[in-house]
């Protein structure tokens, strides 16, 4: 019987494996196995019948390959409990498989269908300061001065460490490189913002402030990012640098800064998000870090703040109304707020200094905080809303955001701080520095 043309044997680490191109044409083009292909997914060399009873060697584990080749014939991962899931990972990485088993372990982000995967100590308690999902599906938390980053699979990179200089925020700006904010440390000018490399911790770049044509040192707080490589952030410095910085993230250059107006608040900024759809940066300075509450819109092509909402002057008998957080919801022309009873308020952007519309249907907690409570944050992800409160995160849906689910996971107390990322989401607990993995379950096999 004739071999078929496109049969292809491997001989990895001793034992011989047969599959065909077809199989091999799902682990994508930029494989290991794209590099033996052309275009048309056919064997580079000639392929007459002498070449088929050629094997290719591959000095790998052939068990581990054995469980990737059947990945890719039924994209069902099975893995014997005798291969660790590290050595799994580590030769999925050498093939270029790492997204093919990501996919297969869970689906694509759900919030309606998350289940929680794993809970992950931190190194000490309490002191938590945020957590930020990285694209790949590993994260980052802010502990103090410190940053401990993970990969996909929760094992910790070598800490980033900055010399007792507490972090106020993180993030990331690709998949290799996080940028971290600091409170400047009087007397030695340390502080602001830097770039690293998640895995060696190298500081590529620091982000320095230029006011009239001198370096200042200042404090860098909420930071953001924009698709055409700009990064934001809230500034507060010693002489007038109180404000909205950008810098290039391409060569660490600033390239803008938006001064605060009086009586506004910008230096002091709690979240910082940028709006593609508008070119424009929300910004909010929230209470308690302010006795009233700030959040605008900035459009920097003509340094204009195009939308702006305050609490400032409103009466006593609102102030169990107090903004906790805010989000810019672009299709619906909106700007979502939470309290601290998780009420969801809703402003209109078409509509300059409007009123709150306040839903009180999403409640999901009355009476009064505990002692040390961490106010509820807030994200939007794929049209569906996210808000914390205590130690659950609540899932709010269609056009009126109704309840539609909760995730709890009591271990560690509150919930200080959540990111979702890499179709994952990551929540931060307060007092015992625990961070929570849920993940959506891969859809079943047909």
């Amino acid at each position: 019987m004739k071999i078929p043309k496109d049969r292809v044997r491997f001989n990895v680490g001793g034992r011989v494996f047969e599959t065909t191109s077809t199989t091999l044409a799902n682990a994508g083009r930029n494989s290991f196995f794209g590099a033996l292909f052309n275009e048309n997914w056919t064997l580079k060399q000639p392929n007459n019948d002498s070449f088929s009873h050629c094997e290719f060697f591959i000095d790998r584990n052939p068990d581990c390959f054995s469980v990737l080749l059947d990945l890719l014939r039924t994209g069902d991962l099975n893995i014997p409990p005798n291969i660790p899931e590290r050595q799994l990972y580590r030769e999925a990485s050498f093939y270029g498989l790492l997204d093919h088993v990501r996919s297969a372990k869970w689906g694509q982000f759900d919030g309606n269908r998350l289940r929680h995967s794993r809970s992950v100590t931190g190194q000490a308690p309490g002191d938590g300061t945020a957590i930020r999902a990285g694209p790949d599906g590993g994260c980052c938390v802010a502990h103090g001065s410190v940053v401990h980053v993970y990969d996909w699979i929760m094992e910790e990179y070598p800490p980033l460490n900055l010399d007792y200089q507490r972090v106020n925020d993180v993030g990331w700006v690709d998949g290799e490189s996080i940028i971290i904010s600091a409170c400047e440390k009087l007397g030695r000018g340390d502080g602001g913002m830097g770039l690293f490399s998640k895995s060696t911790g190298e500081l590529r770049y620091k982000f320095q402030v230029c006011h009239e044509n001198q370096v200042k040192s200042f404090t860098a707080g909420a930071l953001s990012t924009s698709s055409d490589y700009k990064i934001f952030s809230s500034c507060k410095g010693r002489s007038n640098e109180y404000g909205i910085g950008v810098w290039d993230q391409v060569t660490g250059k600033q390239i803008d800064f938006f001064y605060e107006s009086p009586g506004w608040s910008l230096g002091d900024a709690d979240k910082l998000q940028w709006l593609n759809g508008s070119n424009c940066l929300l910004v909010a300075t929230l209470f308690p870090r302010k006795d009233n509450c700030y959040i605008s819109m900035l459009d920097f092509r003509d340094k204009r703040m195009v939308w702006s909402w305050s609490d400032f002057g409103a009466p006593i008998t609102v102030d169990e109304k107090r903004v906790r957080d805010a989000i810019a919801m672009e299709d619906n022309n909106a700007i979502c707020v939470v309290n601290e009873y998780e009420d969801l308020g809703f402003m209109d952007l078409r509509m300059n200094g409007g009123s709150v519309r306040w839903s009180s249907r999403s409640r999901m907690m009355k009476g009064k905080l505990s002692d040390e409570p961490c106010y509820p944050k807030l994200a939007l992800h794929e049209g569906q809303l996210f808000s914390s409160m205590d130690d659950c995160i609540s899932v709010f849906c269609g056009p009126d955001w109704v309840l539609t689910s909760r995730l709890r996971q009591s271990y560690g107390g509150s919930i200080c701080d959540f990111s979702i990322g890499g179709d994952r989401l990551f929540a931060l607990h307060s007092e015992e520095n625990v961070f929570d993995v849920w993940e959506t379950p891969p859809p079943p096999i047909s």
